[in-house]
């Protein structure tokens, strides 16, 4: 991004920040959903179905109408009968969700939902309505989805869509191939575990206006929804996200708020509605559970002519966010290796499970394990060291999209693999793990790696959006508004370093609104890697409108050209004269010479395509009598561009490969027989904790990029990427087997070896 005036960087970007928050939440300040209680605020409770797939033949309310303190009880016979699409990517897309249906898909579906003066009584109300079903067949194995047999789940059938793709011609390189080598692949549901569970209050006022607050990622899709399902004009549909508890994708969707929304309308009172962590992880949303079969044909020295991808896609219940998930998956694939003969097929099918939805990454880890874990197999087949395979098969730094030939940007993936090999010791831990297997004891020592790639913002797809407003103060300081949700993940942190980086402010010296329908201006939601990519690129973008004007004013202080005037240091400064004037000098001139503020508002539309890349490296410890995975060592080593905030990146790297550590050794979302998930709590569902982290070293290629902020891209999805691969990848190279599912909890391990 150009600079125009202000030639010189205040040292703002690239120094450790915190993020803007940290201390209101360390000290308990910061107010979630769930802390926030209005005047005459009522409690929500929801009944959800026990069943995987039934027709509602009756449903009674009576009982719990008339239990004291009980103001209002909704299902399908007093909602709103409008089909929506919950997710904000897909608003317009598929629609075959309501607030409540006749028809319950899956065990944890909306049912009805109580609201009373307390919980107390909202838990107890819930609990007398009776309900009359009549159960229909239902399916959890998205294989079997497509059978002709399968009873359907939508009108129409259990296909919801074919996503396809090519890339020249790949039955013709199989054939000319050396060997081709073909693997099944099958990734679980996962639970996104973000700290704060779905919320929402709801109220709804005397002039008809109903204001939404929410554990939100897309407060204006959000906007949309709700003014479209409830009939009301979006300037009375006011949506606010409070402190957001973490997203992971996972809070892009609605869930909570349409039934908080409906209460508050039938009470004229404001509800809030909270799911507890045993209702969050079987009727919210989850990573999408997907089998994907993988073709690849490879020369005798290791040249990959073509990669043919079938991909099954289990979307649950809902349509939610099934189709971009497929959609981004198959664009990634072409944009990572040169292979010129490329094949994708995904296929979206309904399930009488938990709907699918975005999920960090997007679709990348399922497709990329695939990938890295059949690459893992070839390169022992063929004797290569498998940095050496990825390699020769990655693009080069001028890579192009084989389907249009069209540029990807600072393409440094190459580098990722050859920086981060020598950061970990590549070499050393071969050895170490080739020593460990001649021993043939107990404990068996395994490196691995992988190499996966993401997109940043959706150019291309959508108009690829944020506004900001920024305003001067009277004394200098500045405020700005932003749509942008900040979900922890420092979205707003780097919005505010790039401001105080251009106006040569101190980031104390910011204040911001964000994430306001009301206030602030649109933004297409904090998904798809657009944090630093493109809504930190709004910022700068206003934020040099500011500074041009704020030049402007000293230029006719000072009577001098304005490319000789910087800002820093909150003044006004000439390279020509030394002539200085504070912002609040330059604030006060505009106000009394020209009667104006200094301020400017402005949509940013990011027009560019660039790709994050990552390579990870782990070393891991098996213990072959009891299956345990112990992990010893970590590097993950990333292209990001210019590293706007190394402390937030690195904080950003470190929880993602907590995440991918769980995906490969413990999580998934486990059901029985008729549906239900058996997991629902952390008890059960279990999540990697501190105490199981291996030492991480993280490193950057820091190659510029030309259509990001200061040359930079986004790294919060691509971080967590390659981590699932890599870390199966170790544990197979240590035991001698090859996994196909995971996770890989000691029991697989123990059956895989006894196997063996």
């Amino acid at each position: 991004m150009l600079l125009g005036n202000q030639l010189e960087s205040n040292g703002k970007v690239g120094k450790n920040t915190p993020i803007r928050d940290a201390v209101a939440k360390v000290t308990g300040q910061a107010k979630y959903t769930g802390d926030l209680k209005l005047p005459r605020m009522l409690y929500g409770k929801m009944l959800f179905s026990p069943h995987a797939h039934a027709k509602i033949v009756n449903i009674d309310t009576s009982e719990a109408e008339a239990l004291p303190g009980v103001r209002a009880v909704v299902c399908y016979k007093n909602s709103p009968d409008v089909f929506f699409n919950s997710c904000g990517e897909d608003i317009d897309g598929i629609k075959n969700e309501k607030v409540f249906d006749d028809t319950v898909r899956f065990v944890g579906d909306k049912v009805a939902a109580v609201a009373a003066d307390t919980q107390a009584i909202a838990d107890k109300a819930v609990k007398l309505i009776k309900v009359e079903y009549e159960q229909l067949p239902f399916n959890l194995d998205p294989e079997k989805a497509l059978d002709e047999d399968t009873y359907p789940i939508h009108e129409g059938g259990n296909l919801m869509e074919v996503v396809e793709q090519n890339a020249g011609d790949c039955e013709a390189a199989f054939a000319k191939a050396d060997r081709v080598y073909e693997g099944k692949y099958i990734l679980p549901a996962i639970h996104h575990s973000a700290i704060e569970t779905h919320a929402a209050v709801a109220d709804y006022d005397a002039d008809g206006k109903l204001t939404v607050y929410s554990t939100s990622q897309d407060v204006f899709a959000h906007r949309i929804n709700l003014s479209r399902i409830f009939g009301i004009p979006q300037n009375k549909v006011r949506c606010v996200v409070t402190t957001l508890g973490g997203g992971f994708g996972g809070k892009i969707d609605m869930v909570c708020e349409p039934v908080a929304s409906l209460l508050a309308i039938k009470t004229g009172r404001p509800v809030k509605l909270q799911y507890t962590r045993g209702e969050d992880i079987p009727s919210s949303r989850t990573r999408h559970n997907m089998v994907v079969s993988l073709k690849m044909g490879v020369m005798n020295d290791g040249t990959i002519v073509a990669q043919d991808y079938n991909i099954i896609v289990n979307a649950g219940a809902y349509a939610s966010g099934t189709s971009s998930v497929t959609w981004a998956m198959c664009g990634k694939l072409f944009r990572i290796q040169k292979t010129p003969n490329i094949h994708f097929k995904g296929t979206a099918v309904y399930t009488n499970r938990v709907s699918g939805g975005a999920m960090r990454g997007f679709g990348s880890p399922q497709e990329f394990f695939a990938q890295q874990r059949l690459m893992n197999e070839i390169a022992k087949d063929l004797n290569l060291d498998i940095t050496e395979f990825n390699l020769k098969n990655l693009m080069d730094e001028d890579g192009k999209d084989p389907r249009w030939n069209s540029d990807l940007g600072s393409t440094c993936v190459k580098q990722c693999v050859s920086k981060g090999r020598e950061l970990f010791g590549w070499e050393e831990g071969l050895k170490e793990m080739e020593a460990s297997a001649a021993e043939n004891g107990r404990y068996r020592i395994g490196v691995g790696m992988a190499v996966a790639a993401h997109g940043n913002g959706v150019f291309g797809v959508h108009p690829d959006t944020t506004g900001v407003s920024i305003k001067m103060n009277e004394d200098g300081s500045a405020s700005f508004t932003t749509g942008v949700s900040d979900m922890g993940n420092g979205s707003v942190t780097a919005q505010t370093m790039f401001i105080a980086d251009i106006l040569g402010l101190p980031m104390d010296k910011i204040a911001v609104v964000q994430a306001d329908t009301e206030s602030t201006m649109f933004d297409l939601g904090n998904y798809s890697s657009r944090g630093t990519f493109v809504s930190a690129h709004a910022a700068a973008a206003v934020a040099q409108q500011v500074a041009d004007k704020l030049i402007a004013e000293a230029c006719e202080i000072f009577e001098e050209e304005a490319g000789d005037i910087y800002l820093e240091n909150e003044q006004a400064i000439s390279r020509k004269s030394g002539k200085s004037a504070s912002l609040m000098e330059l604030v006060s001139h505009a106000r009394h010479t020209h009667n104006k503020d200094v301020f400017a508002t402005d949509t940013f539309c990011s027009i560019g395509m660039a790709m994050s890349y990552g390579a990870h490296f782990v070393k891991v410890q098996v213990d072959t009598e009891t299956g345990e995975v112990k992990p010893l060592d970590y590097v993950a080593f990333h292209d990001v561009g210019t590293v706007v905030n190394p402390m937030n990146i690195e904080g950003q790297i470190e929880g993602a490969v907590q995440m991918g550590l769980g995906y490969a050794l413990s999580e998934g979302v486990e059901y029985d027989a008729k549906g239900k998930i058996t997991n629902a709590n952390f008890r059960r569902y279990r999540i990697f904790n501190s105490t199981q982290m291996p030492p991480i070293r993280i490193g950057f290629t820091e190659n510029s990029e030309p259509c990001g902020p200061y040359g930079a891209k986004s790294i919060g999805e691509c971080s967590t990427v390659p981590a699932v691969s890599a870390i199966t990848n170790a544990v197979s190279n240590a035991v001698g087997c090859d996994f196909h599912q995971v996770p890989l909890k000691p029991e697989v391990i123990k059956a895989a070896l006894a196997e063996k």
